[in-house]
């Protein structure tokens, strides 16, 4: 293992792509390379845990995946539940906080049930906090947000003069979260695709040629030491 660098990100995002070029490059169906991607979430969930990160926020589904085909949408589905399900122990005993942002009520039932669960079982954990962004849009978020402000200033309980980047932030889904530190994505794609769009304003992005199923712990700390190698200035001149 690639020694953990001393300055470590506090939140880190991780965009999980590459699951369906993992199993067509195999010969396999695509529900075969979400399988193996769910071992690499149960993986890397367990790293950063060890290497105290505090918040890791797993970009799972996103509010475009609904228009892929039925079949593997319900096979993803599946997928959510059944790691929720397995990994209910260790998210428990390892002192992991559930947290989930998004479209949450479009999921199926019984997926959100298993995470309403999982989420006040685990709300006292302090621990890491884990959240799964599922049924997630960067854009939605801000639009929703934008929609709660604007019911309050016509409530007359806000008003639109004292509306700023603070305000605005603490009406977001992911406020409770902080702003993402370090962006990871796999597959050697390099954009963001809608992912937590404000919350990455300052974030350190780090892209990996890897496809998610073949990510491992020393991808990780490739990204982990990248990060604790930049000067982050934050519009200021720096150092």
């Amino acid at each position: 293992m690639t020694p953990v660098p001393e300055s470590l990100p506090r939140h880190v995002g991780i965009i999980m792509d590459g699951n369906g070029r993992w199993a067509r490059s195999r010969g396999l169906p695509r529900v075969a390379g979400h399988r193996e991607g769910a071992k690499t979430v149960d993986r890397i969930v367990k790293a950063c845990r060890r290497r105290n990160i505090s918040v890791l926020t797993l970009f799972a589904f996103s509010s475009q995946n609904w228009v892929r085909p039925t079949l593997e949408v319900q096979a993803l589905m599946s997928l959510l539940g059944e790691y929720i399900r397995s990994e209910r122990r260790t998210i428990l005993d390892n002192g992991i906080r559930l947290k989930a942002i998004g479209e949450i009520s479009s999921l199926p039932e019984g997926l959100r049930r298993a995470l309403d669960d999982l989420m006040n079982d685990s709300s006292s954990n302090d621990g890491m906090t884990l959240c799964l962004a599922l049924s997630y849009g960067g854009r939605e978020e801000i639009a929703a947000a934008a929609k709660k402000i604007a019911a309050l200033a016509a409530q007359g309980a806000l008003s639109p003069s004292s509306i700023d980047v603070t305000t605005f932030g603490s009406h977001l889904d992911s406020s409770s979260l902080g702003p993402v530190d370090l962006l990871i994505r796999t597959s050697g794609e390099l954009r963001i695709s809608n992912f937590l769009l404000w919350s990455l304003a300052y974030a350190e992005l780090f892209f990996c040629d890897a496809l998610w199923p073949d990510f491992e712990e020393r991808h990780l700390d490739a990204a982990l030491l990248s990060f604790a190698s930049r000067n982050r200035r934050f519009g200021d001149v720096g150092k």
